[in-house]
């Protein structure tokens, strides 16, 4: 099970929707067949491994990450190939919370006198499908709140400056990850100071779907963002309802959004249910204070990241990473657990998620 679930791993940020799994098959102590689910609309693990075999599966063993699926998606249902091929038992890690799949492949195969065991490493196999679990219960994106600041606690000087905060190592991290989440999410404040592109440096070649929270449609024609958005998807959620307004933004590929907002901007609780419906199911924000604010307030977190800098910048001015009007009392804060670090050259990496 340690390895398949080495091998679902590869499958992180090309599977989702669907999720990471990881299938080994073993026959009198020996694997002769191993796969996992490559990327979405393809193949799933369970086939994969049995086109690996190099040996008749008959009476063999599977191991595999998540149980067998047992419905008619993108691909047919893995329960009936592994049926189909001999195998005699069934080791699984963790149950599916898809309503589709939910234990359904177990009572087949066990209907046609299979044996099934698990679930076996179950909490790290529910660790690896932690976005798939979220989506496939809330129905919402799985939302990381990711920023970099300095050991006082800053995200840019007092004049806005904030390139480069961390160092290299750290960056490429940061990459790596948005390879991994289906969409990035940030402000116009973001787009306006910065103009950045919000890709991943080819990381997999797999860039994330880009979101703006534009309550007013500021969001410049010239940003990169939409000069590239027929390349890239390009998602702007705005309160701006006016289709003179626009249709310069759809003509150059983006998709609009039209939603409610308050005093602190786009409704994202309202933003989160869209984007679920549209089958995105994670995303990072990267955003300033301002918006980090309002999306702690509307409890859409479910995991922080934060990225630390021995580096000092001072001044009353510079931003904190989240603004707002904060807390009364401490005991009204935010709370987080299952907190990680870890060392990215000279940076400090911690992450915690929000019980």
């Amino acid at each position: 099970m340690s390895m398949a679930l080495e091998l679902a791993k590869k499958g992180g940020g090309a599977v989702n929707p669907n999720p990471q799994v990881g299938a080994v098959v073993v026959k009198q102590g020996r694997v002769i067949g191993k796969g996992y689910h490559e990327r979405y609309g393809h193949e799933h693990a369970e086939v994969k491994a049995l086109q690996s075999c190099t040996e008749s599966t008959e009476d063999a063993t599977m191991y595999v990450t998540l149980e067998p699926c047992a419905h008619q998606g993108k691909q047919p249902p893995c329960y009936q190939a592994i049926i189909k091929a001999g195998i005699k038992r069934v080791v699984f890690g963790s149950y599916d919370p898809n309503p589709l799949v939910s234990e359904k492949g177990i009572e087949a195969m066990r209907n046609e006198g299979l044996r099934v065991e698990g679930p076996i490493l179950e909490k790290e196999c529910q660790e690896i499908n932690q976005i798939f679990f979220h989506y496939m219960t809330q129905h919402t994106p799985f939302v990381m709140l990711k920023y970099a600041m300095t050991l006082d606690g800053k995200i840019a000087t007092a004049t806005g400056a904030s390139k480069w905060i961390t160092g290299e190592v750290a960056r490429k991290k940061v990459h790596q990850d948005r390879s991994r989440f289906m969409s990035i999410m940030v402000g116009v404040g973001t787009i306006l100071a910065d103009d950045p592109i919000l890709t991943n440096h080819n990381v997999n070649n797999r860039n994330p779907i880009r979101v703006i929270c534009d309550t007013h449609l500021r969001t410049p024609l010239t940003s990169k963002v939409v000069v590239t958005a027929q390349e890239i998807p390009t998602i702007i959620a705005t309160g701006v309802s006016d289709k003179k307004k626009l249709i310069p933004y759809i003509k150059k590929g983006c998709q609009i959004i039209n939603l409610p907002f308050n005093d602190n901007g786009i409704a994202l609780v309202d933003l989160m249910k869209k984007l679920g419906h549209l089958r995105i199911d994670s995303l990072i924000l990267e955003g300033g204070s301002t918006l980090n604010a309002s999306a702690i307030d509307e409890g859409i977190i479910n995991k922080l990241q934060v990225y630390i800098a021995p580096k000092i910048f001072g001044g009353k001015q510079a931003l904190s990473p989240v603004g707002g009007k904060g807390v009364l009392l401490p005991e009204e804060a935010l709370h987080l657990g299952k907190m990680k670090v870890s060392s990215l050259g000279e940076d400090l990496l911690i992450e915690s998620e929000v019980i």
